[in-house]
């Protein structure tokens, strides 16, 4: 049963959507491995989560301009989740604020600083079919942009065996899950 949330504030909705990416990260991405250097970040607490119900572009780039902010002047902070829980829904719009992000880190002189992943609970793959699981190596419960630093990520790739067959991997490991393990997943997350 979906949560009701037609008496529940602001500050609520945001721990919601926070603690349901965190049960996605544990169970998905750590829990599969589909990234193996998020473990060590979940545990020692060191990724930033905000949430952004914002649907105007502007508004949006604003707060996706305070992530860059917040790692560029707090070290202790290694990586960043901004997750948004209204406005960018469809995934074909998001893919827009993808862009317009990727040119605002540039525009701040963030360019090999910092990069950016992307999630979204319809992400697809051009050139894969409607029905394959490898959409699942990139599907959240929310629409999300991730905040990386280059540094640690040159780092952690250098000490970790074939990175190269991290995506192969993940590909095979949905396909053999297949679709309907993953949806089941995000459904009792988004409960």
């Amino acid at each position: 049963m979906k949560q009701d949330r037609t008496n529940t504030t602001t500050s609520e909705m945001n721990q919601l959507a926070i603690s349901q990416t965190k049960a996605w990260l544990d169970e998905v991405v750590i829990g599969l491995n589909f990234c193996p250097f998020a473990k060590k970040e979940f545990v020692n607490n060191t990724i930033a989560y905000a949430v952004s119900a914002h649907s105007q572009l502007k508004l949006a780039l604003e707060e996706v301009a305070l992530q860059f902010e917040l790692l560029a002047h707090d070290a202790e902070i290694e990586t960043s989740l901004l997750i948004f829980t209204d406005g960018y829904l469809q995934f074909e719009r998001f893919l827009d604020l993808v862009d317009y992000s990727n040119d605002l880190l540039i525009d701040l002189g963030f360019e090999g600083i910092f990069q950016l992943a992307n999630f979204h609970p319809d992400y697809f793959f051009e050139g894969e079919p409607l029905d394959s699981a490898s959409h699942y190596t990139n599907r959240s419960p929310y629409p999300t942009l991730h905040f990386i630093r280059e540094k640690s990520m040159e780092r952690a790739l250098n000490h970790y065996p074939n990175p190269e067959l991290i995506p192969e991997n993940n590909i095979a490991l949905t396909q053999e899950k297949g679709c309907d393990y993953f949806e089941q997943i995000l459904k009792r997350i988004k409960r």
